[in-house]
């Protein structure tokens, strides 16, 4: 995973290359100038004082400068390094092991059907990104099926109908306000037996931690879930607007405790300044990000890679 910061270099791939490109604005900004710090003669306290100020100001929050500042300079004293840029190097390592994954995305496991929830409020991406998934699994030869569980807006069934036909995929859709555990029961046996799917994505009402009916709801199609396939759901993806910054921080806490969440997806990520709260987010919550949007095409959807995240946060 470490690869070229590692010193090892390879070819990136798209994603990698994509993921980087959507990072522009970012690194355009505070972040840009964190290279120029570390072109100094000499490793001063000036220079890690100036780089706490310009991660704050970048969005990374306080407690993680900290912990990635004070790592950062156990390893330069400990490693007796001298040279400015092998210490920019190691706050890019640093930066790195901050954000890798513990476990794997669980989506490439191999089963019979796969079953996976997209939560998240309304307005951060969330029916955009169930089209974007479908449609990246679908061109890696896997039969995927939306279920429309979000029965509360008439338009989000109308939505995710527009992105599976977009996608090529299958749609299991009932009318709205209906319910939409039963939605979810009908779209796995479906997935099972007439539509011979390998993967069901699942959308789900834009739920704020606020809305407990919501809340009760998400828990029964969980449960409906588990009892009609092994383990299910496999992955509860959290669909957070990147430029919100902080403050989807915030927002993740509320769903990790209420709705299990295993993994982040980050939209918009490509039209804001506020990419540094990534860093915050695994660190803060244990969750990892594990996609990103990076346009708005279809194909804009990158698997999250952490060395490519932050040569594309910093320059390589």
């Amino acid at each position: 995973m470490f690869r070229r910061l590692f010193g090892k270099k390879e070819e990136k791939t798209q994603d990698e290359v994509r993921l980087e490109e959507s990072l522009q604005k970012t690194r355009s900004g505070l972040f840009g100038r964190i290279g120029t710090l570390f072109q100094a003669n000499e490793i001063t306290d000036e220079l890690w004082e100036e780089l706490e100020e310009l991660l704050i100001l970048g969005d990374v929050g306080m407690e993680t400068t900290m912990e990635l500042v004070q790592r950062t300079q156990e390893r330069v004293r400990r490693e007796g390094i001298k040279s400015t840029q092998d210490a920019y190097l190691v706050l890019k390592q640093e930066m790195v092991r901050m954000l890798e994954p513990t476990e794997p995305l669980h989506i490439d496991e191999p089963r019979i059907l796969t079953v996976v929830f997209v939560v998240g409020v309304n307005g951060s991406g969330k029916t955009t990104t169930l089209g974007k998934l479908a449609y990246r699994y679908k061109q890696r030869g896997r039969k995927v099926v939306l279920c429309a569980g979000d029965t509360f807006r008439a338009a989000a069934i109308d939505q995710l109908r527009i992105w599976a036909e977009r996608a090529g995929v299958d749609i299991i859709a009932q009318t709205p306000g209906s319910d939409p555990a039963a939605v979810l029961f009908d779209a796995i046996r479906a997935s099972q037996e007439s539509r011979q799917a390998d993967l069901l994505l699942v959308d789900t009402a834009g739920r704020l931690q606020t809305k407990y009916n919501l809340m009760q709801e998400l828990e029964k199609m969980k449960r409906v879930a588990a009892k009609q396939v092994h383990k299910a759901p496999h992955e509860v993806l959290l669909v957070l607007d990147a430029s919100t910054g902080q403050n989807a921080i915030l927002q993740a806490k509320a769903f990790k405790e209420t709705a299990g969440v295993t993994g982040i997806v980050l939209t918009k990520l490509d039209g804001t300044s506020k990419g540094g709260a990534v860093l915050s987010i695994q660190k803060i919550l244990g969750v990892p990000v594990r996609f990103v949007g990076t346009g708005e095409g279809i194909e804009d959807l990158a698997e999250f890679d952490p060395v490519a995240f932050v040569e594309g946060l910093l320059g390589e």
